[in-house]
Parts: C-alpha cells; structure tokens; sequence
C-alpha cells in the first residue's frame, strides 16, 4: 500500500515536473535557477 502510494507521489512528481518545462531550454533555465538559488544561500 505504502508502495503503490509512494510510486503515485513518484509518477505525479514527474508529470507536474515535465509540464512545467516543456522544453530543453525551459529544463536548462530552470536548473540555472536553482543553481543560483543555492549559490546565493550560500
């Protein structure tokens, strides 16, 4: 039960994720901005 929970929460993850940058330039921004996000917390 925990299982198939956790591969829904995986699978959702995934989806939500590919959507929200649905492109190769939006995947290589988005990591350019966490990078700068840590950077800065830094």
């Amino acid at each position: 039960m925990v299982r198939k929970f956790v591969l829904i929460l995986i699978a959702g993850g995934l989806v939500m994720g590919s959507t929200a940058c649905n492109t190769v330039r939006g995947v290589g921004q988005d990591l350019e901005s966490a990078a700068n996000t840590v950077d800065n917390a830094t």
